[in-house]
């Protein structure tokens, strides 16, 4: 049936069954619910916008704070293009049907903005009736909604695919992927496009997942390792197993209730639970009382000295030592002689280099501080990147400046440490541009990094306050490096 058909039939079906006449045949039974769910919601079918648009402010809230932000790139190569070829726009929306994002043709933007199908607006079953992303949000599956089988009679002009996105961690809803547009242009494919892409932003969620969940394991095994022999397991916050030493059996989850020090282990076991700073460990009753170790201490970042403090006591370090304490500070769980080897040399690298130099370094530091099968540190280990590392995760970019001195191991030409010292340079002056404070760029301003950065010194020069003293040396610095 051609598609000003359908619509046709459509819209007779749609005045006689809310007119309670009868016709033949019915709804689609996804459309039947969905109206059956609106009013009994009491939306009217004659509402002319939705009810309910949230302020600038709350809408960027929503926005800083939302998983899918992460995944907005992915999104925008995967429909954008598209939607703006079919004359469509593309369409994010939280767990509420709150429109965060909205994206395509400006011409459709604004034929979208007379049924106020744009950011902020809340576009929920109850409070719109039935729609392609408040459908997709309530049924939890990808749907097409077509013409007059929108509850509201103001959006039958439109069309609309939807389908929603989980968290790969909890399974719950986070909100809605959504390409919508006029009714001419409606194409049997866009539900087939918009489950791919809410299909590909749940990957690259799992993705970030399991890179989180590395550098859990990395700040918080020393927990763990702390137990001895004694059984024992690292928990995220949400409770799934993320490491484990010797237990039977667990399941890849626990339910941790808050304020729970008990938990049923789900085989008629209790295992007691301890709250990390993130995440839990979870220990047997009975386990010993951890053992006391060797406190490591690493200072990795600059163009100084690369230094490790063992139990208060300073050990200058020379680059390739500090390249493998490095190494293996960033990866916890341990590596082969054959992982250092690639990560320090490349494929031009020799094993046997690698197990002369541990079996130095181990000498050097004192027992309790290192093991080997595989190599790792066990001591009670902490270090100036990590911390720079810590404080970006958590959003405290203040304290992530004051503590990064530089580089991390400049002189460094280790292919993995390479890559993690431009990715902390660039995480941080990206964090420090879209911060948009002088504070913040000035100090980063400061560090080796950022003083030959034109476009730090350019936005610094935007964000002074007109009567800061500092203007005088960001004139400066800012004609040295035009010039």
């Amino acid at each position: 049936m051609e598609q000003p058909e359908r619509a046709r039939r459509l819209s007779e079906l749609y005045d006689e069954v809310l007119g309670g006449g009868r016709v033949p045949g019915a709804p689609r039974p996804l459309v039947a619910a969905s109206w059956e769910r609106s009013l009994a919601a009491a939306v009217d079918p004659e509402l002319d916008q939705p009810p309910v648009v949230v302020d600038e402010e709350i809408l960027a809230a929503l926005r800083d704070n939302h998983p899918l932000e992460a995944v907005l790139p992915v999104l925008r190569q995967t429909l954008t293009t598209i939607a703006d070829e079919a004359s469509h726009i593309m369409i994010i929306t939280d767990a509420q049907g709150t429109i965060l994002w909205r994206e395509g043709a400006s011409d459709v933007k604004r034929q979208a903005d007379r049924i106020a199908l744009s950011e902020g607006a809340v576009w929920s079953e109850d409070k719109i009736g039935t729609n392609g992303m408040g459908t997709a949000l309530a049924v939890g599956e990808p749907v097409q909604i077509h013409s007059a089988e929108h509850l509201v009679r103001r959006i039958h002009e439109w069309t609309c695919a939807a389908a929603p996105v989980h968290d790969p961690d909890t399974g719950k809803l986070l909100g809605a992927v959504d390409v919508s547009g006029p009714l001419r242009t409606v194409h049997p494919a866009m539900v087939a496009l918009v489950t791919a892409a809410a299909q590909l932003a749940e990957g690259q969620l799992k993705v970030r997942m399991a890179a989180a969940d590395e550098m859990l394991r990395a700040r918080n095994m020393r927990h763990l390792m702390a137990l001895g022999d004694a059984p024992g397991a690292l928990l995220t916050p949400t409770g799934r197993v993320l490491a484990v030493q010797p237990l039977e059996w667990l399941p890849d989850r626990l339910v941790v209730p808050d304020g729970a020090d008990r938990i049923d282990l789900g085989d008629g076991r209790e295992g007691l639970v301890e709250r990390l700073d993130e995440g839990y460990l979870l220990r047997m009753p009975g386990t010993p009382v951890r053992r006391s170790r060797p406190s490591l201490r690493l200072k990795l970042l600059g163009s100084g000295q690369p230094i490790a403090v063992v139990g208060g006591r300073e050990i200058a370090l020379t680059l390739r030592r500090a390249e493998v304490l490095a190494l293996l500070l960033l990866h916890p769980s341990g590596l082969t002689a054959e992982q250092l080897m690639l990560q320090l040399y490349g494929d031009e690298g020799n094993p046997t280099t690698v197990r002369a130099e541990m079996h130095r370094l181990r000498n050097l530091l004192g027992g309790g501080v290192l093991d080997t099968k595989p190599y790792r540190i066990i001591a009670d280990v902490s270090g100036d990147v990590t911390d720079v590392q810590t404080a970006i995760r958590q959003g405290d970019l203040c304290t992530a400046l004051d503590l990064y001195a530089g580089p991390l191991l400049a002189r460094s030409d280790a292919p993995a440490l390479r890559a993690e010292r431009e990715e902390l340079d660039a995480t941080l002056r990206r964090a420090a541009l879209d911060a948009r404070s002088a504070d913040a760029l000035w100090t980063f301003a400061q560090t080796s990094t950022g003083a030959e950065d034109l476009e730090i010194f350019e936005s610094l020069k935007a964000f002074l306050p007109p009567d800061d003293p500092r203007h005088a040396a960001v004139a400066a610095r800012l004609n040295r490096l035009v010039d």
